[in-house]
């Protein structure tokens, strides 16, 4: 499997998706060049700044800016990225990150220089938080980590949501994603949750396979406060990523989905779950060509794992597959060739190397009874977030950890 050390870049395929039907208006800023230096030179000096700030002593602030380099190149790779998403008047480079001159930018660089040494400063527990909050869904896909719970009574309402939510920000969380089912089945509920939470200490992001994502329901979901959308598409062509997700229409929702929220200044990201089939350089290639022709900020590369729809099922990618999707997202995240595409963002490469930041070290999930998992993916509950001791629920997961993976280290 290629190194983290190893960048290799091939001639560029040509892409082989089926254009887009609906004409993007509004498309995502992705500064490269200078442009980007002089952004990333601001990042690096308002860091600087914070870390002066937690520490009287000038070794601690130098050791722990090089624990912080460190802690990137485990994220990411032994790389340097070369391009900046600006959104909103904000500056983005990592999906699971609040991007720079946000309200919570400048806590979460001190949760995680806390990580090196304690200080005395407000810190978060939880970089991400993903929350379930309905069983509903309109389709069947393939991949769906909640099967067994889909389109069954539903548990929590409305009120017990917004409890979760202020517990989880009494814990500290930088980021709730919203899941499901389909979350946006319940925009008004979501609407209801923004406008009872503090949005000024955690961003909040909507996980859809775009249905119901209308301009309105965009408009709306703004001046609740939502700052991203994760917008679920398995494939460039209509037709196989209808076939996955198990509806005619999906495809049609997904972009109209990325095209209303672009519209609204959201932070947007495709979210895909690469398949064996899919795992070819050329289906990945035209992916991205598509992600781009859409305007994106961000697409997340997720692999397949046997629970849900999928427990059971030999479904997970081979060590010829993850090569492919790992030189992929290194050639497209970090040669001066791909400046204009949208980030990656690749779990598995981190997890493979270094372990996992969920399982209650970093994150956790949240599923649609209120029960605490170490992530979608991995269904194992330690207790519920309404019941009980959530402490004692807390240190029960965190010491149980990833299924998968060891902890992040």
């Amino acid at each position: 499997m290629q190194t983290d050390h190893v960048l290799r870049v091939p001639l560029r395929e040509e892409a082989t998706f089926k254009k887009t039907t609906i004409k993007t208006i509004t498309r995502t800023n992705i500064i490269s060049g200078w442009r980007n230096d002089y952004i990333n030179l601001r990042i690096i000096f308002s860091i600087i700044k914070i870390a002066r700030e937690c520490y009287k002593d000038p070794v601690d602030v130098l050791s722990g800016l090089k624990y912080l380099i460190i802690l990137r190149k485990k994220f990411v790779g032994d790389f340097k990225l070369r391009k900046t998403v600006q959104v909103d008047g904000k500056y983005y480079r990592y999906l699971y990150g609040p991007g720079w001159r946000s309200n919570t930018f400048k806590k979460f660089m001190i949760s995680q220089l806390n990580d090196f040494k304690p200080v005395k400063q407000d810190t978060y527990r939880f970089n991400n938080v993903i929350m379930a909050i309905t069983k509903k869904c309109s389709l069947q896909c393939d991949h769906c980590f909640e099967w067994d719970s889909l389109n069954k009574k539903e548990n929590l309402s409305t009120a017990k949501l917004i409890e979760i939510v202020q517990k989880l920000q009494g814990q500290g969380v930088s980021e709730i994603q919203f899941s499901g089912g389909e979350p946006m089945l319940k925009v008004e509920r979501i609407i209801e949750i923004l406008n009872s939470a503090n949005k000024k200490e955690t961003t909040f992001w909507i996980d859809t396979s775009g249905f119901k994502f209308t301009e309105d329901n965009a408009r709306r979901l703004k001046e609740a406060g939502l700052t991203g959308v994760f917008v679920s598409l398995d494939h460039f062509d209509p037709e196989l990523h209808n076939k996955f997700r198990g509806f005619k229409d999906a495809f049609s929702w997904a972009e109209t989905a990325v095209r209303n929220a672009l519209e609204q200044d959201f932070v947007v990201s495709l979210s895909i779950c690469i398949t064996r089939e899919f795992a070819t350089r050329e289906n990945l290639i035209g992916y991205m060509e598509m992600a781009r022709e859409m305007g994106v900020a961000f697409v997340q590369f997720l692999e397949p794992k046997a629970v849900g729809h999928f427990a059971g099922k030999d479904v997970l990618l081979h060590p010829e597959h993850l090569e492919i999707v790992e030189e992929i997202y290194t050639e497209l995240n970090f040669s001066s060739k791909y400046l204009s595409y949208p980030i990656i963002t690749y779990h598995g490469y981190y997890q493979r190397r270094h372990g996992c930041f969920s399982g209650g070290y970093k994150g956790f999930y949240i599923d649609t009874d209120g029960d605490i998992n170490p992530c979608p993916f991995c269904q194992k509950k330690s207790g519920n977030l309404l019941d009980g001791d959530l402490e004692a629920n807390l240190r029960s997961l965190k010491n149980a950890g990833c299924i998968d993976y060891t902890r992040f280290s």
